[in-house]
């Protein structure tokens, strides 16, 4: 649902208070500590961030995704590791939910997802399967009134707090690639579902990643998400909306790097002088500027097309692989003007030039996207 101009600013003004007040300060405490303390999720399920993209009548926001995107910017001025404690919820663990969910699977766990006494998780990424999601392999056989899943997930964020999956497993073995596929919604309290450990990551400290076992799980066909064999589909869809969704805090995150890499600049002096007079300095501040107002616009146009019901499945990959691709490069930046400063904790910034390394590989590869790219510009001919 698309806000009014002052509705908007309201949120993005509230959402811009408690990143500066409540996160910024503690970025370095959750690093180090690898968690996010239990008060701060508390103030973002009251604040609706884990409902922002569930309709209103279970409970959400309903945010179009032009108004996600804004939160989402604002969101990424801060460690990527808050967001990501609510992110599956806004994107990719509830979206196959909203999109594809009878009634009565809404109406059991939307309302919890949105409030987010249900975190949400999605599982499709497997030993053998990652950017080639077709070739899932993960088993789900019908015995009456239920599928028996048996096989294993990989790298499934927020695993060890999720209360539900959507997970994608393979129905129709004599089908090759997607077309097998079907997506089911998997409560964590089945008989013979089982989460790994949390995996020491190069970044983003306090996000969680885990693998997720399924031995047997007995799952009732009416959480079957879909129709048998749209799994793909369900997936493929998700994802579209949650590159975007990247994208944005790709945004968030550069604009954050170059706010303070121009601080910096400015304080810091060299030869008798500020580094911000430095021709060469000011060439790396320009470029990232540059790229930043470039990622932007771009995501922000393909979710107002999205809002007015286009098809975007080229233009957010384009996003994507654009976003993640540019915050690398400002990240770089950022490290280089700082210095000898930037490559210690003291400052933050190699903490950011870490946690920004991920947004180039999950939610498809940068070059996954460039295929699906170049496969949509194809098909329209240019």
């Amino acid at each position: 649902m698309p806000f009014d101009a002052e509705t908007r600013e309201q949120l993005l003004d509230t959402v811009r208070r408690f990143v500066s007040e409540r996160l910024r300060p503690i970025e370095t405490q959750v690093a180090e500590a690898d968690a996010i303390p239990d008060e701060i999720l508390a103030e973002m399920k009251a604040l609706g961030l884990y409902g922002l993209s569930i309709p209103e009548a279970y409970g959400g926001l309903d945010l179009s995704m032009e108004d996600e995107c804004l939160v989402a910017i604002e969101l990424g001025r801060t460690s990527p590791a808050f967001r990501s404690a609510f992110g599956t919820n806004v994107g990719i663990g509830s979206q196959g939910l909203v999109m594809f969910g009878t009634e009565a699977q809404k109406a059991r766990w939307l309302p919890k997802i949105a409030t987010g006494e249900l975190v949400t998780s999605f599982a499709l990424t497997e030993a053998e399967a990652g950017s080639d999601s077709g070739a899932v392999q993960t088993r789900a056989v019908r015995e009456g009134d239920v599928y028996v899943l048996n096989g294993s997930k990989r790298y499934i964020t927020n695993a060890n707090k999720a209360g539900l999956f959507t997970v994608m497993a393979r129905t129709n073995p004599a089908a090759k690639g997607g077309s097998g596929v079907s997506a089911f919604l998997v409560p964590n309290d089945l008989p013979g579902l089982s989460v790994g450990k949390p995996e020491k990551k190069m970044g983003q400290q306090g996000a969680h990643i885990c693998d997720v076992h399924f031995d047997g799980v007995r799952v009732p066909v009416e959480n079957r998400l879909g129709a048998e064999g749209e799994g793909f589909k369900v997936a493929m869809q998700v994802l579209d909306r949650g590159r975007l969704h990247i994208s944005a805090v790709c945004v968030g995150v550069a604009e954050r790097l170059i706010a303070d890499a121009v601080t910096y600049a400015k304080e810091r002096k060299q030869f008798g002088a500020a580094i911000a007079s430095f021709q060469l300095i000011q060439a790396m501040i320009a470029d990232s500027k540059t790229e930043a107002l470039a990622a932007r616009a771009l995501t922000l146009e393909t979710a107002r097309h999205r809002d007015a019901g286009c098809g975007v499945t080229l233009e957010a990959s384009a996003a994507k692989l654009f976003a993640s691709e540019m915050v690398g490069r400002v990240a770089d930046r950022a490290v280089q003007i700082f210095g000898g400063a930037g490559y210690i904790a003291d400052y933050g910034i190699e903490r950011f030039y870490r946690d920004v390394r991920i947004f180039r590989i999950y939610e498809g590869t940068s070059q996954v996207q460039q295929l699906v790219v170049a496969r949509e510009t194809l098909k329209r001919g240019g």
